[in-house]
């Protein structure tokens, strides 16, 4: 996958260089939460991360595609501003200490698997959160698929385009039920649809006990 991501971010990177259109807000909610550390989940080329870090946060990125995290600390350096960069599948074990950040964002990232690995990234997520840590999480939601790139359906809500840019990258389909199930540790603050009315948001706060540290 991380080849891919890369070839992607090559001939498509300033797609990826504006923010999403909740973001402004929802750092001012960090802010008003004292929110100091915050992870960008599959940071991608860096246009959150970088965001964040101008606005004074301890920021922390992580992405499967080394051409991303190259496009960002170079975007990072220009603007002389520092984050914490690591190369890594956010599905994995993630190379942060328990209970370490304030907040999480992930936008456009974890519906790219199968239902049973978002599971493992959201466990993970819980993981590295504090008790009461905020989430901000953006995944793709069911729409018609007319006028746009094929795709072939390999599961339940499941399926992988079969031709334009994110070609043979899996995608998971939320609805608003599935979305409060998978993420039952948290209590939910939102979910909306964002205005091109591709992905669901969501906002939330991590319940006390939704990570147990004994496992």
């Amino acid at each position: 996958m991380g080849k891919q991501w890369d070839k992607i971010f090559k001939q498509y990177g300033k797609v990826f260089l504006e923010l999403q259109k909740d973001i402004p807000k929802i750092v001012k909610l960090f802010k008003r939460k004292g929110v100091k550390r915050i992870l960008d989940l599959g940071c991608g080329t860096g246009r959150h991360t970088v965001y964040l870090a101008k606005q004074g946060f301890d920021v922390y990125g992580i992405d499967i595609a080394p051409e991303g995290i190259k496009i960002t600390k170079n975007w990072l350096q220009k603007k002389k501003l520092k984050a914490n960069l690591k190369i890594g599948s956010v599905y994995k074990k993630l190379p942060y200490k328990n209970n370490f950040f304030d907040a999480v964002i992930s936008v456009q990232v974890i519906h790219h698997a199968k239902i049973k690995t978002i599971r493992k990234a959201i466990k993970e997520i819980e993981r590295v959160l504090k008790p009461k840590g905020l989430i901000f999480i953006t995944v793709r939601k069911r729409k018609q698929m007319r006028g746009r790139a094929k795709y072939k359906m390999i599961g339940p809500r499941t399926c992988i385009p079969i031709e334009g840019d994110e070609k043979g990258l899996i995608h998971y389909l939320f609805n608003k039920e599935l979305l409060k199930k998978e993420f039952g540790g948290f209590k939910i603050y939102n979910i909306w649809v964002d205005f091109k009315k591709i992905h669901y948001c969501l906002l939330g706060e991590l319940k006390n006990n939704a990570y147990d540290l004994s496992r």
